[in-house]
């Protein structure tokens, strides 16, 4: 199933064929929060694959060109409001595939799925996603101390991130044009 399209990408549902790709950049999540989503056989990554295809808060973000996966997106409906996220695999930033996906996800959620608000978490040594959350005309709402943790410490302590929340509201995205 198709969400929507943009310029350059489709949006749709997870399906099998996805695993590789999948596996390319969740073998080594490159930020914390996705650590939990590591996947470390091909197999997992099928399995994940097929799961993330159930989940209407997952979508699969792929090349118009070939319909190959590139990233994934998720929107979790909390009333009028979606908590959103990103990931997308390193061989192809710099394109502006991340802003065009989420660009798309924002006027998806806005139009279609009537949202009020959206917001994310950003870790605060995640830099290219907070310039993303900018330049999708969000505004940073507050910093989390110590937020949560991820991954361990060498000790085996939890290390806590300082966590960014950045959100947009209906009204200031209509502005934007």
């Amino acid at each position: 199933m198709e969400f929507f399209r943009t310029e350059r990408l489709i949006i749709r549902r997870f399906k099998p064929g996805d695993a590789a790709a999948l596996f390319d950049y969740f073998a080594a999540p490159r930020v914390n929060c996705f650590v939990q989503e590591r996947l470390s056989t091909i197999e997992d990554a099928l399995a994940d694959v097929r799961k993330k295809s159930k989940d209407g808060s997952q979508f699969a973000v792929c090349l118009q060109e070939n319909d190959s996966l590139i990233g994934n997106l998720f929107a979790m409906k909390e009333e009028d409001t979606y908590n959103v996220g990103w990931n997308f695999n390193s061989k192809f930033e710099g394109n502006g595939y991340a802003s065009e996906a989420a660009r798309g996800l924002f006027s998806y959620l806005f139009k279609v799925k009537n949202a009020r608000r959206i917001y994310c978490y950003v870790e605060e040594d995640n830099m290219r996603s907070q310039k993303l959350c900018r330049r999708l005309g969000m505004r940073q709402e507050g910093l989390f101390l110590e937020f949560i943790s991820f991954v361990n410490n060498q000790d085996g302590t939890p290390r806590f991130e300082n966590t960014l929340q950045f959100a947009i509201l209906k009204k200031e995205w209509d502005t934007l044009g």
